[in-house]
């Protein structure tokens, strides 16, 4: 078992920074995909980030090019660095762990409890 607890969420104006850290427990996070995912009030969970086991990144469009996913194996943490923040960001975020990087909700068996992201305008 994996357990994922996420932090780092809070309330920040339109165009500020906030980093995202998930820690792993029970399980080394080297040999696991990693992703951050977010859900808005009345919105399904959506697809924010992917990092595979080798490194590899992934990103939904909405994000490309504001938000950085990283991984510390030897922490056995994962982040998201998001920067250029916007009120449509606002969500709760997730991180979960999967044995492949996928894009779907439905591939992660592990997730965290969520951390509170708003963004003001």
């Amino acid at each position: 078992q994996v357990q994922l607890v996420e932090s780092g969420g809070g309330l920040v104006q339109a165009g500020d920074s906030l980093r995202l850290s998930c820690a792993a427990s029970g399980r080394t996070l080297s040999s696991y995909a990693m992703a951050w995912f977010r859900q808005a009030p009345g919105k399904e969970r959506e697809f924010v980030s992917a990092i595979g086991s080798g490194g590899s990144a992934y990103y939904a469009d909405s994000v490309k090019g504001r938000f950085t996913i990283s991984r510390d194996n030897a922490e056995n943490t994962v982040y998201l660095q998001m920067n250029s923040l916007k009120p449509e960001d606002t969500a709760v975020y997730y991180c979960a762990g999967s044995p492949r990087v996928s894009r779907s909700v439905s591939m992660y068996p592990y997730w965290g409890q969520g951390t509170q992201v708003t963004v003001s305008s």
